[in-house]
């Protein structure tokens, strides 16, 4: 697959305190100009710098695709943070330039769906917001479930209310704290003909869709994720990577991705947006060896077939890997 992502600088234009733990940060294109076209689901990758450190982070856009004056993202303080969500929330200020790169859509509406159930969880609610406009002017059918810990979490639902109002969607919540819970099994029995799901959030609800829907017979193509962090890998141990280009061996420690093994040792250099197995850009060819994917870019297909890998979170599956580097 092929990325095409080009910069733009833009300029914060509001940040408006969501939850206790969320901001929405308000994007203006620095130049005054209009944003690129997006479709619901997409996201940018916002490029921060903070003296001699760099950050990269995923988000995806929670603004409506038709209103490309300004884009919109929300963004929860991590805990521990990777640093760029501190780095957004205690260091920007409105007024201040960020670089993001042009949108990319890894989570869109199926064509083929003849109803959407959306389900999120904390702030994977961001990406059903966009995908909930463009619902509206598609005159789509649509439910989203949005579980959150408490009431004080549910960030954004009087908007989601009031889009549901305005099309053919329906909106339920499901506060933890008040006892009530997403019944899964229940909403899978129930799922109508030509329907898709789509989840988005923490790695335990993504599971749990999925575990539901394939105990209920539902078509894996039927059924769509996204998390913007590398899923859990089944082997953690040291592999070594071969270098076949310049001839360099490395050794990848337990833990350590690819990509830090290969900055460490200053084998090669390597361009990675994203170091969350999202942005494609450090998509590297296999050799010999199998890889265990963890990236959320390369199709199913892409996976099985072993040609490529995103080395910022992707794994070897045994002792070695020799990468087209």
């Amino acid at each position: 697959m092929e990325n095409s992502y080009r910069t733009i600088p833009v300029r914060v234009a509001r940040i408006d305190t969501v939850t206790p733990l969320i901001k929405r940060f308000t994007l203006e294109a620095a130049d005054g100009g209009t944003l690129p076209a997006f479709t619901g689901g997409s996201h940018v990758i916002v490029q921060m710098r903070d003296g001699d450190r760099r950050y990269s982070n995923a988000y995806s856009l929670m603004s409506s695709p038709e209103a490309l004056g300004a884009y919109q993202i929300g963004v929860r303080r991590e805990t521990p943070s990777k640093g760029g969500s501190a780095f957004l929330h205690d260091r920007v200020k409105e007024g201040d330039l960020l670089d993001i790169t042009t949108p990319n859509n890894l989570f869109a509406l199926s064509d083929e769906a003849r109803h959407h159930v959306l389900i999120a969880g904390g702030i994977g609610i961001t990406p059903f917001m966009s995908q909930m406009h463009e619902l509206r002017r598609r005159g789509g059918s649509h439910e989203l479930h949005y579980a959150f810990r408490g009431p004080e979490h549910g960030a954004f639902s009087e908007e989601l209310e009031e889009l549901a109002g305005q099309s053919s969607g329906k909106v339920r919540f499901y506060v933890d704290r008040l006892g009530q819970q997403l019944d899964l099994g229940g909403l899978f029995g129930g799922l109508a003909e030509g329907a898709h799901v789509y989840v988005c959030g923490p790695a335990g609800l993504i599971e749990a869709v999925r575990k539901a829907a394939q105990a209920a017979g539902v078509d894996p193509g039927r059924v769509h994720w996204e998390q913007f962090a590398a899923s859990t890998s089944a082997n953690d141990g040291a592999f070594t990577v071969v270098l076949a280009k310049s001839g360099k061996t490395v050794e990848v420690g337990a833990g350590e991705s690819i990509l830090k093994a290969i900055e460490r040792d200053k084998a090669v250099q390597v361009e990675c947006l994203c170091r969350e197995g999202v942005c494609g850009t450090c998509e590297t060819r296999i050799l010999e060896g199998e890889a265990e994917h963890l990236d959320q870019y390369l199709s199913n297909a892409e996976k099985d077939a072993q040609q490529t890998m995103m080395i910022c979170v992707s794994r070897a599956r045994s002792g070695k890997l020799v990468l087209d580097l």
